[in-house]
Formats: structure tokens, C-alpha cells, sequence
């Protein structure tokens, strides 16, 4: 294979990137790599990494920028804290432009970087807590939370504990572990009690937020993904939050779920016949979570109108 497949292979493999150690071994020399970027034909991304001819998007994408961040690192980096958990496509943390490498001792120090949105840590993980997405070092999902739930405060961290449990990257075992990889480390009392609270039945960030604010509004939901029946068995929705003695269900709406037109008209129709069935249906999105009294105020008045309604 010559020179260019060889290329090809490589950078196809790596989002298109290839690092300049990379291009020297397969048989170009630095003059040749000058002049294809000299030429616009492939593009410094990072230190020693290029994007390639045949991939060059403007502006790269985040994965490639991601990737680019550790491949020009070397070897002993890998993706940490919030950006190994993008990568692992747990959700729950703000959004951030910032990139989160993690170098050994020495190296860390040592180590130029360009880009201003790269934040390098000086940490050393052992092996067996390090693993490849899509060719990507990263930290696994168990490392990942573990150090995610040091830094960020409640409701960043029982988000990102929900969603690793619901798309079963985490297991309750993994949980139980989690106390003694932390113990005596900053922040750990506030990380166990963001344990405690963790439940994988929480489809998104903006249901764990609004079911902690019922919480913190005493008002908590008995029930997660509650499911009403007819009396035949006919199933007539879902409450991402429940309160079955009164009847009462909430449903977070999410702007990318729930904004598509078909979505508008399913979610209508499944409230008719919610409501036709007896039910009290509240609806919130994620303005409403930042208003700490809003939505538990808005259930207890729903609560408080089902039962006098009965009575």
C-alpha cells in the first residue's frame, strides 16, 4: 500500500486527522507535510495534528477537536471530567467550550498546547480506568462520574448520574463502588449524597431537574415513567413524574424532543385522553427549573385542586 492509501486509512480511522509522527512513519518527510499546508490541502488543527485533504470542514467538528486535543498530546493523554462524559454521551453538565486533557506527572508539565479552549491536567490514571471511544482515550464511565461528582454541584451531578444509569453505563454495583474511590477527597460528603438520589428512570437532564425541585419543594413524585391504563389495559400515556393519589402527572418538555410538529400533536393528543381519563397534567420546561419555587408551587396547587375536586 503506498504512502497516500496508507494515509487515507489512518485518517479515516481519526476523523481525518493525522498527526505529523503519524505521516513521517508511513513516508512523508516535514518538507512534504509543510508544503500540503503551505498549499491548504490539509489544515493544522493542534500541535502536530492536521486535518486532511478530503475532510476539511470549517470549523472542525467538536469530536474532531476533541480528538485532535489528544492526539497532539501523545500517547499518555486521554479525555477527563466533562469532556470523557460528552464523549460517552452521558448528559446532565452545562455546556462548555473547554476541553479536558489529562497528562502523567512530568509530561503535563512539559507539554505546549495552542488552543485555548484545551484545560491539561496534571493526573495519573491507572490503566484499567482508561479505555478507547472510537479510538479516543478516555476515562470510563465509572472514573468519569466518580470525578464529575467532585466538581459539579447537585443538580449537574444527579443529572449526569441519571443519564449514565439510564443508557446503562453505570449499574447500581458500579454505584456502590463509587464511595470508596472518592473517600477522603474533596467533596466527597456532598458526592454521597448525590449517590443517594440517583435514579436511571430519569429519561433526560430536564426531568432529573424538575423531580429535584419537587424534592427540594416537598413535593417529591411517588412514581418516575408512570404508566396510565384504561380499564381495559389500553395504555394512554406516560408521566415523566407522578403523584397516583391525586392523579396528578408532569411531563418536561425538552425543546429538541418535543418542538417537531409530530411531537406537538402526539404529546396533545396523549394529554386529552389523560385528562378524559381523570388525570391533571402539568408540563414544564427548563425555564421553569431554574424558578426554584415555580414548579413544586404548580404541583401543590394541582394536588390541592384534584382533591378538593373530589371531595
Amino acid at each position: 500500500m503506498n504512502r497516500v492509501d496508507l494515509l487515507r486509512s489512518i485518517a479515516a480511522e481519526q476523523d481525518g486527522l493525522v498527526t505529523r509522527a503519524q505521516a513521517m512513519r508511513i513516508g512523508f518527510s516535514r518538507n512534504d507535510i509543510d508544503q500540503l499546508v503551505a498549499a491548504g490541502r490539509w489544515r493544522r488543527v493542534a500541535r502536530a495534528v492536521y486535518l486532511t485533504s478530503g475532510h476539511r470542514v470549517d470549523p472542525p467538528s467538536r469530536r474532531c477537536r476533541i480528538r485532535a486535543a489528544v492526539l497532539s498530546l501523545g500517547p499518555p493523554a486521554h479525555a477527563v471530567f466533562g469532556t470523557a462524559a460528552e464523549l460517552h454521551g452521558i448528559a446532565g453538565l452545562p455546556q462548555r467550550d473547554e476541553i479536558h486533557v489529562a497528562l502523567p506527572g512530568r509530561a503535563a508539565r512539559l507539554a505546549r498546547i495552542a488552543d485555548p479552549a484545551v484545560v491539561l491536567h496534571q493526573l495519573e490514571h491507572p490503566p484499567e480506568t482508561v479505555c478507547r471511544w472510537r479510538g479516543i482515550p478516555v476515562t470510563t464511565p465509572l472514573t468519569t462520574i466518580s470525578e464529575i461528582l467532585l466538581r459539579e454541584d447537585r443538580y449537574a451531578s444527579v443529572s449526569v448520574l441519571d443519564s449514565a444509569l439510564n443508557r446503562r453505563l453505570l449499574t447500581l454495583d458500579c454505584l456502590a463502588r463509587i464511595p470508596a474511590l472518592i473517600r477522603g477527597r474533596r467533596g466527597a460528603v456532598a458526592a454521597r449524597g448525590y449517590l443517594a438520589e440517583a435514579d436511571g428512570r430519569s429519561q433526560s437532564p430536564l426531568e432529573t431537574r424538575s423531580r429535584l425541585r419537587c424534592v427540594d419543594g416537598r413535593v417529591p413524585p411517588d412514581v418516575l415513567q408512570l404508566e396510565i391504563r384504561d380499564p381495559d389495559g389500553y395504555l394512554l400515556g406516560t408521566g415523566d413524574l407522578g403523584w397516583r393519589g391525586p392523579r396528578v402527572v408532569a411531563e418536561a418538555d425538552g425543546r429538541d424532543v418535543h418542538s417537531v410538529p409530530e411531537a406537538v400533536f402526539a404529546d396533545r393528543r396523549r394529554q386529552n385522553r389523560l385528562v378524559n381519563a381523570g388525570w391533571t397534567v402539568l408540563r414544564f420546561t427548563w425555564q421553569d427549573t431554574m424558578q426554584p419555587d415555580y414548579i413544586p408551587w404548580t404541583v401543590r396547587q394541582a394536588i390541592a385542586a384534584a382533591r378538593f375536586n373530589r371531595s
